[in-house]
């Protein structure tokens, strides 16, 4: 993909406003449990400052509506940063075309969440205007936020020049080339617990891939749809044809559809609860299908062992509840090791995706992990995102 990036823009002596995701889980404590979003925004933050720009950093914060909310304030990332970046960063609750009237090079200004303005959420070009009036470019760090089609996500980029951040454009680059100009054989592994959330998903990557494995809860509504009992398992019974026409659509475009060959079932959805492996025309009414059985897996390391990238989207069983994480596992530590021996591309992203292969101890040895659910689940959709839109040359 062929986009502005930060190397392309006249920073020294500008003021760039850059749109970050400080959008990060805290405890009771008010305590950040994880600070991977933070921690993502330092690169760019410091090129900046080392170009000699001054930095006005725009983020949103938890679901506010639209109105100022002491809860939902920013502020609390200001000590943090400060102590992080070496600099001690001011903050501003209110949009000012002379805010950086008296910011030196280098320095860094916090804005309050951007979602405390009503116009925020709907794209308000009013509101875009006025932010843009506080300073000279735009830096879109955010892939997170970049299937919003947000004031200050998007908007800005109406009014002032645009460049991809240093997260942004690592973003991209991956994405890019597992999934735009990849190399082939693909494979993608699509699992979760429901169809009717990814058939957008299902539909396109089907058209785009070589091997698509689904996972997961889903993967009982296609055995389902092809006749077979899934007892007390979740299934999306009233979409049997959908799932159908997904088949047939995949034997059309030639790519290999992998579903379950064999299962663990249990009668009891709880960690350690009884187990056993059993085939596909053996699950009892009163049994759930709770994970891939050894088989399946099999079937999906010789899958991968075929191809030369691979997208992951979504575990392959209940993997939060021990022993249901099996597949899961031993899957993502099989793609790990093709991808540390340098046979494979392997790029994932997704909540839960992520949550997975850390559980699985591989996060550190994927090509790369996106942390961006939504907007990496409406890329690979093949759906237009309108804060990389802006983007482009």
């Amino acid at each position: 993909m062929d986009f502005q990036r930060l190397e392309d823009a006249k920073l020294k002596g500008s003021t760039a406003l850059v749109r970050v995701d400080f959008n990060v889980p805290r405890d009771e404590h008010g305590k950040v449990t994880d600070d991977t979003r933070i921690q993502s925004a330092l690169p760019t933050i410091r090129k900046l400052q080392q170009a000699g720009a001054k930095i006005i950093l725009l983020s949103h914060f938890g679901r506010p509506k639209g109105e100022p909310d002491e809860e939902n304030s920013l502020k609390f990332i200001v000590p943090i940063l400060s102590n992080t970046l070496g600099t001690q960063v001011k903050f501003a609750d209110e949009i000012n075309p002379n805010v950086a009237k008296d910011m030196q090079e280098g320095d860094v200004l916090l804005m309050e969440n951007t979602r405390f303005h009503p116009g925020e959420t709907k794209g308000n070009v009013a509101l875009a205007k006025d932010m843009a009036a506080m300073g000279d470019v735009f830096i879109m760090d955010a892939f997170s936020a970049a299937h919003r089609d947000h004031a200050s996500s998007a908007g800005i980029a109406e009014f002032l020049p645009a460049y991809a951040g240093l997260a942004m454009e690592r973003e991209l680059d991956h994405i890019s080339q597992a999934l735009d100009v990849p190399k082939t054989p693909v494979i993608a592994i699509v699992g979760g617990a429901k169809v009717s959330t990814k058939i957008d998903l299902l539909k396109n990557l089907v058209s785009r891939l070589d091997t698509l494995v689904i996972g997961g809860g889903m993967a009982n509504t296609f055995l389902y749809a092809q006749g077979y009992n899934v007892g007390a398992s979740l299934c999306e019974k009233d979409l049997k044809d959908t799932a159908l026409q997904i088949l047939s659509n995949a034997k059309t475009q030639n790519c290999e559809i992998i579903l379950p060959v064999d299962l663990v079932v249990a009668t009891e959805f709880k960690a350690h609860a009884k187990s056993h492996v059993c085939d596909l025309s053996s699950v009892k009414s009163d049994e759930m299908i709770l994970d891939a059985g050894p088989d399946t897996v099999t079937a999906i390391m010789d899958a991968m062992e075929a191809s030369e990238t691979l997208i992951w989207n979504g575990p392959l069983g209940a993997f939060e509840l021990p022993p249901f994480d099996t597949s899961t596992v031993e899957a993502a530590k099989f793609a790990a090791k093709l991808c540390k021996a340098g046979k494979i591309i392997a790029v994932a992203g997704g909540g839960d995706t992520v949550s997975a292969l850390n559980q699985a101890g591989v996060s550190d040895d994927f090509t790369f992990i996106s942390t961006a659910g939504g907007a990496f689940l409406e890329w690979m959709e093949g759906k237009t995102l309108p804060g990389v839109e802006i983007l482009r040359k």
